[in-house]
């Protein structure tokens, strides 16, 4: 039996490119939700007036990986206290979402930012949106294994790159 996690964590690159290495993870794919047209374009969610936020699909088998497993990475790369901003990238298209897929699914992520808030992991609140999903939008097909297929281009080098060897170091015992 799969489960899907459909998350916002910024640049939808980033967060493939962690995903893809993590055991019990099935596939990633980057793409659009919580927004109000149907079939947006990278251009139209960049504009930030579509009210879509780029994200990632991840596809996992729950025996192997739980979903408050995929919490954990999810905010062990990203900062979710920063609304609508990971480092530079700014705009709604760039927030911390979770869209859940079922009840347990958000039971989950409200327990896991309160948990984290409790712990002060951050000095400031995490401000993730979580939302039940109400469409998924496939991103064009370039941006698909975007930091596998562009590892050369000066974005993948200087902010995916850092946040993928950041995470095979953390989460070395579950990568693939």
């Amino acid at each position: 039996m799969q489960e899907v996690a459909t998350l916002g964590g910024g640049c939808f690159w980033c967060l493939e490119a962690v995903f893809d290495d993590l055991r019990g993870v099935i596939s990633v794919e980057s793409g659009y939700a919580g927004g109000d047209i149907r079939n947006p374009t990278y251009r139209e969610v960049c504009s930030g007036k579509t009210g879509h936020a780029e994200v990632v699909q991840v596809t996992f088998d729950p025996a192997v990986i739980s979903f408050g497993e995929i919490l954990e990475v999810f905010f062990a790369i990203h900062d979710p206290t920063t609304l609508n901003r990971q480092g530079a990238d700014v705009g709604t298209q760039y927030r911390s979402a979770i869209f859940y897929h079922s009840p347990a699914q958000q039971r989950i992520a409200e327990q896991t930012i309160a948990e984290l808030n409790a712990a002060n992991t951050w000095p400031n609140p995490i401000v993730t949106e979580v939302t039940p999903l109400t469409n998924f939008y496939v991103a064009e097909d370039y941006h698909q294994e975007y930091f596998q297929n562009n590892a050369a281009q000066p974005y993948c080098q200087f902010v995916v790159a850092p946040k993928v060897a950041k995470f095979r170091k953390a989460y070395a015992k579950q990568l693939k």
